[in-house]
């Protein structure tokens, strides 16, 4: 799985486009820019998921685990401590990384299978524990009463979320900035290496566990920041934020755009979530079947996903 091939020009001007299309959102699309922001969260959620399992290869299907709790811990942080912002995405970013350097010990160790099993068995069990304890969480309810304070204490949340898109949209183009730095370092060709074969990297010296559990590390880091900027943004934690059915449709997000590949996962937040939107008002009884038949016709076009349909169109067109 590798980057479309463009040639070094064209690749930052695409990426500049790409960019500016996304912020031009706020002047051309005014009366979206809720749906705008969780895109974007959903996003940079998705390329957490890319780092742990496109890159570094290892299976989870328990994501959301991270997700919520960088949710819940800005959430929480905002209601009772400081509503600054910036802390709360500082004190997300914190916990998720210690939980999942913490949890890469038992992911790392095990086969895929094994992976698997545990990363959906701690996203049930957080969950859980969320439902469990009404009086900090909201249990069902959900944790509501949070009010961020305005950011570098002059731009209010307001209604119409102008100043949730701005601060969204700066936070993950910086995100994304940093994420892509480090799966472009020698560190993330490490990883692609470790991807392709383990055996081999470890033939060669490569300390292939300490390397998965930092990716997976930043991988959990990433997804809690997702998780507090959708709470910031939206100022409410619902419980389903750890559930397993977020974690299933992140996934479906990432497969949808590309695994591996450096902005699969933004491209399949837009579409998939653009897509969701226009289905659920064209037909809000049976949109999921809609979804789902998008989503075969999109995996009959090919592997790779969106970006790979992508890269077999750029190569057509050089081969004219």
């Amino acid at each position: 799985m590798h980057p479309i091939s463009l040639s070094p020009r064209r690749l930052p001007l695409a990426e500049a486009a790409f960019w500016l299309l996304l912020a031009s959102g706020y002047f051309l699309l005014p009366e979206h820019l809720t749906l705008l922001s969780q895109i974007l969260i959903m996003g940079l959620f998705a390329v957490s998921l890319d780092m742990a399992l496109g890159y570094a290869g290892i299976l989870t299907v328990g994501h959301a685990a991270f997700f919520g709790m960088g949710a819940y811990a800005a959430g929480l942080w905002a209601k009772h401590a400081w509503a600054e912002p910036f802390s709360g995405l500082l004190l997300a970013l914190l916990v998720c990384a210690a939980l999942g350097y913490l949890l890469s010990y038992l992911v790392v160790r095990g086969a895929d299978l094994t992976r698997l099993m545990i990363t959906i068995g701690v996203c049930m069990l957080l969950s859980e524990l969320a439902n469990r304890l009404v009086h900090i969480t909201g249990g069902t309810d959900g944790l509501q009463g949070i009010a961020m304070a305005p950011v570098f204490g002059l731009f209010e949340f307001d209604l119409y979320g102008k100043t949730g898109f701005v601060y969204t949209f700066a936070m993950v183009l910086l995100v994304f900035c940093v994420a892509r730095r480090i799966l472009r370092s020698p560190f993330g060709l490490a990883l692609r290496g470790i991807h392709d074969s383990s055996k081999r990297m470890q033939a060669i010296g490569s300390p292939v566990a300490a390397r998965l559990r930092m990716a997976y590390c930043f991988s959990a880091a990433i997804a809690g920041l997702a998780g507090a900027l959708m709470a910031q943004s939206t100022q409410f934690v619902g419980i389903e934020s750890l559930g397993i059915n977020r974690s299933a449709e992140i996934l479906i997000i990432l497969v949808l755009g590309g695994a591996g590949r450096l902005y699969g996962g933004l491209l399949g937040a837009i579409v998939y979530m653009v897509v969701h939107d226009w289905f659920a008002d064209l037909n809000p009884e049976y949109w999921m079947f809609w979804i789902g038949c998008f989503l075969i016709a999109v995996v009959m076009l090919g592997g790779g996903g969106l970006m790979g349909l992508l890269a077999r169109l750029v190569k057509v067109e050089k081969a004219r």
